[in-house]
């Protein structure tokens, strides 16, 4: 008799809205510890795990796409992703990382041949200054920064953050003393400046000037030698992209800007080698430059000697 009452599984949908729920609690609930708070908190934390290894897989099975599809398409038909970000700090540890991979999968997902989350993130853009303003808290920083670079493969996405103020806050985040968190805003950055390249191209010819100035300054110059490197290594891979070639015209032509790349050139240090491509890829698209009709182009860069 037992068994003919038992529960009905749950299916990924019936999840989804139970996290909501639990989310929601947990918003309005103050952080004070009393026994039904404890247990909505660990049925919450519960779920989440739960929802990982749907999206996921486990050592026994891997992800099922109807599973998946349900689970997705319910998260996105209500704010769950806003209640879970907004959430994130009330969460412990384990949870926040479970939320972080939820979030970064869900970004792959696609229900009916769309990426249904782009299309949420398009109506809810002030979800992307909670992620980037993650970076000024030390115990949120890694779990925002790993969601909005999965977000940020969404192009509505990355074209909001790069026209957004937060831009010019990553030439500050790079250089935090936070080794961890410098890190993960730096591999942020770099993919804000090499995933959509239509995007980039028309991003760096409207902003020109105030982004190399602050690139310079605050990166090539910088007193940090890693900060350094990474830097000539993430400016040989913008401006020898084949879109940016306008901007690497332009960057070149520049004597300040050659007078930096020759000081970084003769520091003895492994990362003159990213310099020498950069050079040679200006010299090559210095004698690559030809008008109508097969004639040459002034190329008014300064020469390299004359900087020696």
């Amino acid at each position: 008799m037992k068994g003919l009452f038992k529960s009905k599984p749950r299916t990924p949908a019936d999840i989804v809205r139970q996290t909501r729920g639990l989310l929601g609690y947990a918003s309005r609930s103050t952080d004070g510890r009393d026994s039904k708070r404890e247990e909505k908190m660990a049925e919450l934390f519960k779920n989440l795990r739960e929802l990982k290894s749907i999206l996921y897989g486990n050592s026994e099975s891997e992800p099922v796409s109807e599973a998946c599809a349900q689970l997705t398409e319910e998260f996105f038909s209500e704010n769950t992703l806003r209640l879970l970000i907004t959430c994130l700090p009330k969460l412990n540890l384990e949870a926040r990382k479970d939320a972080t991979q939820v979030v970064a999968n869900l970004q792959r997902q696609q229900v009916h041949s769309q990426l249904i989350a782009s299309d949420y993130l398009e109506a809810n853009l002030d979800l992307l200054d909670i992620f980037l303003a993650g970076y000024e808290n030390t115990d949120m920083a890694l779990h925002y920064g790993a969601m909005l670079r999965e977000c940020i493969r969404h192009q509505i996405v990355a074209r909001y953050v790069l026209e957004s103020e937060h831009m010019k806050k990553f030439f500050d985040y790079i250089q935090l003393p936070n080794f961890d968190i410098a890190a993960d805003s730096a591999a942020t950055f770099k993919e804000l400046l090499t995933m959509h390249k239509s995007t980039v191209a028309e991003f760096l010819s409207k902003n020109y000037d105030w982004f190399f100035a602050e690139y310079n300054s605050k990166l090539l110059e910088s007193s940090n030698y890693i900060t350094r490197r990474q830097a000539i290594k993430l400016l040989g891979d913008i401006l020898l992209d084949r879109s940016n070639s306008a901007v690497m015209t332009k960057y070149v032509s520049s004597r300040d800007n050659l007078r930096i790349l020759m000081n970084l050139l003769r520091e003895s240090s492994c990362h003159n080698s990213h310099v020498l491509v950069l050079v040679s890829g200006a010299c090559a698209a210095a004698g690559a430059c030809a008008g109508a009709g097969g004639q040459k182009m002034v190329f008014t860069a300064t020469p390299l000697c004359s900087l020696m």
